[in-house]
């Protein structure tokens, strides 16, 4: 079995020992994947005040991070109908409606993947609210 690792240009550097995504014969797995730009900037992270406070935007972050995911497949030739099964993690189950909301828009209850989200105390930096890694099927003669 042919095993492929890539990282995606124009894409922020992994920080870490780990791929964007991995192809596994006809499987592609992709990394946890956060809304950070390759600019190591935040999606969904603004500053309200003079004094630093910030609004995390679960909502804004959900969009970047599931946009991510789907570059990610792309490099593949695989598309965001060819994930089969999700993980997604939340710093906080009160951020679930939106984070819930705009993954509807990518995905559908009848024939999107199969998902799991869990609560986790923090994510790699604190600005980020929501983690998601997703394997696919995409066969590699199709």
């Amino acid at each position: 079995m042919i095993m492929k690792s890539r990282l995606v240009e124009g894409k922020a550097t992994p920080r870490g020992a780990y791929p964007h995504v991995k192809r596994v014969g006809d499987f592609i797995f992709v990394s946890g994947t956060s809304s950070r730009l390759p600019d190591n900037s935040f999606a969904g992270v603004h500053q309200v005040d003079e004094m630093g406070t910030m609004r995390l935007d679960v909502r804004e972050q959900t969009r970047a991070v599931l946009e991510n995911i789907r570059d990610y497949l792309a490099t593949e030739g695989a598309t965001m109908e060819d994930v089969c099964d999700v993980t997604s993690f939340l710093v906080n189950m009160n951020d679930f409606a939106g984070y819930n909301e705009v993954y509807a828009e990518f995905f559908s209850k009848e024939n999107g993947p199969t998902r799991t989200t869990v609560a986790v105390h923090q994510l790699p930096h604190p600005h980020l609210v929501v983690e998601i890694k997703a394997m696919a099927y995409k066969p590699k003669n199709t």
